[in-house]
Formats: structure tokens, sequence, C-alpha cells
């Protein structure tokens, strides 16, 4: 919190960042395509855009512009390059932390929704 914050500020702030970053995981997952390159590294771990090209249905140049979406995400990790290849692993924090957000967004309407209830059964 800055020392110009009230803790409802930083509060406020938490959540419009916390809510940011799962924009930018949803906005990124709603490619088939970066699904499928998240799916692979997920299951076979750091590879390459050639390696990647080679197992999906679009070309090197397609690969690696998801890639750099995907990066811009947060989703992934590019390792330092070896020669001219770089290999990407993986980030699974982005997805918890949109996770965290949708559980905290699901309470919130909960919350709602139990007010609701009570009041109109106490009416």
């Amino acid at each position: 919190m800055r020392p110009d914050q009230t803790p409802d500020d930083a509060g406020t702030v938490e959540r419009d960042a916390s809510e940011a970053a799962a924009v930018a995981v949803f906005a990124a997952l709603t490619d088939p395509i970066r699904r499928s390159i998240l799916d692979t590294l997920a299951r076979h771990g750091p590879t390459t855009v050639t390696d990647l090209a080679n197992r999906l249905p679009v070309t090197r140049q397609a690969v690696a512009k998801h890639l750099t979406q995907l990066v811009e995400a947060g989703l992934l990790r590019a390792d330092a390059p070896d020669g001219r290849r770089v290999r990407y692993r993986v980030d699974p924090a982005p997805v918890r932390a949109a996770l965290r957000w949708l559980t905290a967004l699901a309470t919130d309407w909960d919350d709602r929704f139990d007010a609701l209830r009570r009041h109109v059964e106490g009416s």
C-alpha cells in the first residue's frame, strides 16, 4: 500500500490488478491454438517454436505470434537462448491468480444471493 492510500484504496487497487491479470489470462485463452500450445507445454515440458510448429496445424510464424501473446499474458516464460533456440515453459502463477479472482467473484455473488434469499424469505 502506498503512503497516500487508505486500506480501502489498497484493496480496490489490488482487486483491479487481480482483475486485469485475470482478463489477460482469459483473453490469451480465447484462441484454440494458444490453448493447444499451453496444453502441449504442460504435458510435454519446455520446447521450442520449431518443435511446437511440428506438432500443431499452423506455421512456425503463427506459433511464434501465439507464443508472444502467451508470454505477454504471463502464461509462458522464455528460457535464456541456447544459440538460436529458445525454449518456452508454462508459468502457472497467472492461472492461479485468475482462479483466485474468479473464486472471490463467486463468493461475492454467493453472499449477495444469500442476502436476497434471506430478504425474500423474511418478507
